[in-house]
């Protein structure tokens, strides 16, 4: 597989529609659709397509952003379809006619936005040894258009005193150093440090939008959402790596409203809920009363500890509990992936570990065979297909990678049963 450069371009569809050149050094070109700070769509294109005119790029663009607006504007007809459930019985909207004649829709959309909540926020960013790609996440939240009100940055078991150095120039940030290596473990002491009524995480390796703080207070309107997650950009495409990553593994849900509630999680708890489809922990957000309800983040799991899933267990709870989870594409951060294989083979070997141990982990919790179903079924069926579409080179990543992720799973399942005796987190 030889993937090339993608240049990740982002489009303000207020500002006007330019044409579109191609560009000499890149054959792939991403472009995500912009409404007055409101992500809308985005579509991919190969030097092959372009040039494109304004007229023909704007074609384009309103059959992208089309179904994201009507979800916005209209309560039936528009709703984006959950993951692993049976699609809608009604294919084609029964509003887009509506959309169609609507006068200004663009413009409805930014004017239904306007308002800004007044709820508190604090914003935690546990971060280790990544002082350069902090500061660039701290000068990016300091650009906030309606700042949160404390943010604070947890220095995970740091070797140096480089972060706390980052930290000191910049006002207005509270530093908390935690000796105890482990990224659950950074997020509760967030939480014991944080005063206000939401609290938000993101990552170091991770850059907000100017209105992201804002957009997080507005999506906890319903008084039923306890956690909120939002839409996650790719920064850069430069590498195989990201490139890679982008496409199997993206943090990118898509650009229309996602509602994960108890009867979500009813009609999937038979084969697992597949948790990890409500979003990434590098943007997620959540209501301070939750964690007294269900308990903190379990401190078994995610970076530091089984390596990854410590976000996804917490909304299996959050959703086993009876509560709702909301992914909120309007509330947008862009992420640096990981530039090189080698870090990427290290992530994806977590990342598996991770997951297997949180669905032992929920097991042990609940009892919900779908878990064990997923671990002793569904994922063996699912390897044995990419397996044998590696053999046949059916556009598949380097063998190597499929390895560590299978190599994952079975350290998953000895992490847990090294672990299981440990109280979990409450």
């Amino acid at each position: 597989m030889n993937l090339t450069p993608c240049k990740v371009l982002t489009l303000d569809l207020s500002e006007g529609i330019p044409e579109l050149q191609p560009d000499p050094n890149y054959e792939q070109i991403r472009i995500t659709f912009w409404w007055h700070g409101i992500a809308l769509g985005q579509i991919d294109l190969s030097s092959q397509q372009l040039p494109l005119s304004a007229a023909q790029l704007s074609n384009l663009a309103a059959q992208e952003i089309a179904p994201a607006v009507g979800d916005r504007l209209f309560e039936k007809g528009f709703r984006a379809n959950l993951p692993l459930l049976p699609p809608h019985a009604c294919e084609a909207p029964e509003d887009f006619d509506k959309l169609v004649n609507l006068q200004a829709p663009l413009q409805t959309l930014h004017q239904a936005w306007a308002p800004l909540s007044q709820s508190s926020l604090s914003v935690v960013i546990c971060t280790r040894d990544r002082p350069e790609k902090l500061a660039v996440c701290l000068r990016s939240l300091q650009s906030s258009t309606q700042p949160p009100d404390e943010i604070i940055v947890v220095d995970n078991a740091p070797s140096s005193d480089a972060t706390q150095q980052v930290v000191t120039q910049m006002p207005g940030i509270q530093y908390v150093r935690e000796p105890r290596p482990g990224l659950d473990i950074a997020r509760n002491t967030g939480i014991a440090h944080s005063t206000c009524e939401l609290i938000a995480y993101t990552d170091d390796d991770v850059a907000v939008h100017p209105d992201w703080s804002a957009r997080i207070r507005q999506s906890f309107r319903d008084s039923s959402v306890m956690a909120v997650t939002g839409l996650v950009l790719a920064a850069e495409l430069e590498t195989e790596a990201q490139q890679i990553f982008e496409r199997d593994w993206s943090f990118n849900r898509g650009y229309r409203v996602l509602t994960y509630d108890q009867a979500y999680f009813e009609r999937l708890k038979p084969s697992g809920v597949p948790a990890w489809c409500v979003g990434a922990g590098a943007n997620m957000a959540f209501r301070r009363s939750v964690f007294e309800q269900v308990g903190t983040f379990d401190e078994r799991l995610d970076v530091g500890a089984a390596g990854c899933s410590g976000d996804s267990e917490f909304w299996y709870r959050i959703m086993a509990e009876g509560y709702t989870c909301q992914y909120e594409p309007i509330a947008v951060v862009s992420h640096y992936h990981r530039r090189d294989m080698v870090s990427l083979s290290q992530q994806l070997f977590y990342y598996m570990r991770g997951h297997v141990a949180a669905l032992l982990i929920q097991f042990e919790r609940y009892k919900h065979w779908g878990n064990i179903g997923r671990l002793g079924i569904a994922m063996p069926k699912y390897y044995l297909k990419r397996t044998v579409l590696q053999i046949l080179k059916r556009n598949q990543p380097p063998a190597k990678l499929l390895l560590t992720e299978i190599i994952g799973c079975f350290a998953g399942i000895k992490f847990y049963l090294q672990n299981r005796q440990r109280k979990p987190e409450n």
